[in-house]
């Protein structure tokens, strides 16, 4: 597996690096067969260290994890243990989706842009109803059945998941509902 380890603003040592890879790489074994890649990110909120992992598997699914503590080994253990129940919890569906797929999940490449909002905050009226476009990237859309984007939204701890249905060959979208259910838009 692949480990990028990173910080922002925060200088990462030997010892940590090490650490992380010793842990993580003990956690996704136990659950994920084949990780590819893992990507470590510490950074400071006020007082406290941060600690972002996004662990990408073989079959094309994605978990993510986030923690906070006042200690930076105590940040990482606690996203740690964050990854390990939510890979524990789909063990058995990772598992059953990597057996029922004979290759890796199929992504399909998209534009994603991200919105100024602060015209829309304002009591005045905008001067034109066309959004600030502020940034411009690539996404990238995955082929999946309903039940596999609604494990991926999970794992990844999104609010909303877009994704080409496998079986219909449409965009389709997967969302969290206020209630706690989950809402699926297929047009």
């Amino acid at each position: 597996m692949r480990y990028q380890i990173s910080g922002k603003q925060i200088d990462i040592g030997a010892a940590l690096q090490t650490h992380v890879q010793t842990e993580l790489g003990e956690v996704v074994g136990k659950y994920a067969q084949r990780p590819t890649d893992a990507n470590v990110v510490f950074s400071r909120s006020a007082h406290e260290y941060v600690c972002e992992t996004t662990v990408h598997l073989s079959t094309g699914l994605t978990a993510q994890a986030k923690a906070h503590a006042t200690e930076i080994y105590a940040a990482f253990e606690g996203c740690c243990d964050k990854m390990e129940t939510q890979l524990r919890r789909y063990k058995r569906r990772l598992k059953d989706h990597h057996k029922d797929r004979s290759e890796p999940v199929e992504l399909f490449g998209a534009s994603s842009y991200i919105l100024a909002s602060d015209g829309f905050e304002s009591a005045d009226e905008p001067d034109s109803l066309q959004p600030m476009i502020v940034a411009e990237m690539e996404t990238k859309i995955p082929s999946l059945s309903v039940g596999e984007a609604v494990m991926q939204m999970e794992l990844a701890g999104a609010p909303v998941l877009v994704f080409r249905n496998e079986n219909k060959d449409g965009l389709n979208v997967v969302y969290r509902r206020d209630d706690g259910n989950i809402g699926w838009i297929d047009p």
